[in-house]
């Protein structure tokens, strides 16, 4: 672990997980510009704090910075704004989830739908729900790394993961989606 970063090392942390940066500022800003925009926010706000980096996860560190810095951006939008798809094609939110191995065009179709469901589903679930989701099914954080990110208890975490995926499962079977999905 670093204990304290230089900005050379800040630049070589953001480089490492940009797309772990960008991933977590995309949903939970539903946008890619306002995910971009949190990003270099957050880089800015590392390069200004890594003297003041206490040790620790170094990962973590850096996804809370982004994910402070994409707090403030909902902080800001209206509550009409916050549930805004992130984007309208189903073959990004496709590359982020499992693939079937589904090569008939129906089966490919219907993958497409469920993908796009579990997109607006998630996109409608609270933010505290939604980010711990992303975090640990995307970007596959230990439970550890989450309460880091999210500076709460592991047991905070635990029960919101579970909370979230209860959301999302209900949220699933109520639209029309049947099954558990990618294992939520």
């Amino acid at each position: 672990m670093i204990s304290t970063p230089s900005r050379t090392v800040v630049d070589e942390l953001a480089l490492r997980h940009l797309d772990a940066a960008y991933n977590l500022g995309r949903w939970l800003l539903g946008s890619e510009q306002d995910a971009a925009d949190a990003v270099h926010d957050a880089y800015l706000r590392a390069a200004r704090a890594c003297d003041t980096y206490a040790g620790g996860n170094a990962r973590a560190w850096w996804l809370a910075i982004v994910r402070n810095c994409c707090l403030a951006r909902l902080a800001v939008r209206s509550k009409d704004t916050r549930n805004v798809a992130i984007d309208g094609d189903p073959a990004a939110a496709e590359r982020w989830l499992p693939h079937t191995g589904a090569d008939d065009i129906e089966e490919r179709l219907d993958s497409s739908r469920r993908t796009q469901q579990i997109d607006v589903q998630l996109q409608r679930l609270p933010v505290v729900y939604r980010e711990v989701l992303i975090l640990r099914e995307i970007e596959e954080l230990s439970y550890r790394e989450i309460a880091d990110v999210l500076e709460t208890p592991m047991g905070t975490v635990m029960s919101r993961l579970a909370r979230g995926r209860a959301l999302l499962q209900k949220a699933l079977t109520e639209d029309g989606t049947t099954g558990a999905p990618h294992g939520l």
